[in-house]
């Protein structure tokens, strides 16, 4: 079952965030996770969200998706991440069937 990654952020440094979004796509490689979608929020439907930037992540099952957050290369960009947005991350596994 495919897992996803769905992040929720509000930049507060665009060169810090640049720099950052640039460095993750070397670290999904060995996790075999994808950038499927990076945007902003267009217009909030229902219920409150705090952040305009929405992004999600793809992986081949959830193993891999906390494995890759968890990773030594991914954990290296966090304190970069911190000073570029605020965010919020999920975590979300395909239902079966």
């Amino acid at each position: 079952m495919s897992a996803f990654l769905i992040f929720h952020s509000t930049v507060k440094d665009a060169e810090k965030f640049q720099g950052y979004a640039q460095a993750v796509p070397a670290t999904l490689k060995p996790f075999h996770g994808e950038l499927l979608a990076r945007g902003k929020s267009a217009k909030v439907l229902s219920g409150v969200h705090n952040h305009p930037t929405v992004g999600i992540l793809k992986f081949t099952d959830l193993n891999r998706a906390h494995g890759w957050y968890e990773s030594e290369a991914y954990q290296a960009l966090i304190p970069n991440r911190n000073e570029a947005a605020d965010m919020t991350i999920i975590s979300y596994e395909e239902p079966a069937g």
